[in-house]
């Protein structure tokens, strides 16, 4: 049975919204020859969703970043700069080891300021710029309002990816329930421009919502460069990687059609970040073994 997505709350658009406010008002930085490369091959680096650890990103970046490097976590994907420059933001990466191959950005902010989101991407490293969540009022209550989303996606991704940047869609479990006209996550992927549009695909959130990743996988190769590794218990809770019901031995496996190359762990409300994060690196980090 379908469930309704109850995560991420409000707080989680207002903490997207205020921490990547910074990104209208910040100027192009850093020389464009700094953008990394094509994004290619399939990375065995265990990454983590700096959302996990936001309390502490909002004390210190410095800090937090210093904190997961040590962990042994080589991808970061952040959800705001906390007021930080990009050019600041590549310097803590680069002394402190780490990448960071993603960002998650609002839809509004794709919107206001896509110029500048792609101009820091490119001086902080990012390949990919993701779009995390939508509001109840910008889903809609029927597939029209996805089919208006993704022609939306579809201009956005254009000059992100004329910048040698890719867009990706970030999924929850609504996109997986059934709204009047269909199933909203069908629409995104039939819509969309596989090339110009991929996705990164919440293994928790498609569990919860009862679709199996391996059959999206299979159905879309190649559409899937980056995942969330969050895990279930068997009463549907979110809990620490490698703690939960879900096989992720099996849907790595399968990595290679689905075209995964990033790997992030992340726990939306952990009651011990520093345990969450210690034990999702090594489990995530077990699994890429093989």
């Amino acid at each position: 049975m379908f469930t309704t997505e109850k995560l991420p709350s409000p707080g989680r658009r207002q903490f997207l919204q205020q921490s990547s406010a910074g990104l209208a008002a910040v100027a192009l930085l850093g020389n464009p020859l700094q953008a990394l490369a094509a994004d290619s091959g399939n990375s065995k680096k265990a990454g983590l969703q700096l959302y996990t650890l936001r309390d502490m990103m909002e004390k210190s970046v410095a800090d937090t970043l210093k904190l997961v490097a040590g962990v042994g976590y080589g991808d970061v994907e952040f959800a705001g700069y906390f007021g930080h420059s990009a050019k600041d933001i590549r310097k803590l990466l680069d002394a402190n080891g780490l990448a960071a191959p993603s960002v998650h950005v609002p839809l509004e902010v794709l919107r206001s300021a896509l110029p500048q989101v792609i101009a820091d991407a490119k001086v902080i490293g990012h390949h990919y710029i993701v779009l995390p969540w939508l509001s109840e009022e910008q889903r809609g209550d029927s597939v029209d309002s996805y089919k208006k989303l993704a022609a939306e996606l579809n201009g956005f991704a254009k000059p992100i990816k004329d910048a040698g940047l890719q867009l990706a869609y970030h999924n929850h479990d609504f996109e997986l329930t059934p709204v009047k006209g269909g199933v909203p996550y069908d629409v995104l992927l039939s819509e969309t421009d596989k090339d110009l549009v991929k996705m990164e695909l919440d293994l928790f959130w498609s569990v919860k919502a009862g679709v199996d990743p391996l059959k999206l996988f299979a159905a879309n190769p190649g559409r899937f460069p980056l995942v969330h590794v969050k895990d279930m218990a068997k009463d549907g809770a979110m809990v620490d990687v490698g703690t939960g019901t879900i096989d992720f031995k099996a849907i790595f496996a399968k990595a290679d059609q689905a075209g995964i190359r990033h790997q992030f762990v992340e726990h939306d409300n952990s009651a011990n970040r520093i345990t969450t994060i210690r034990q999702g690196y090594q489990a995530l980090s077990q699994v890429l073994k093989g």
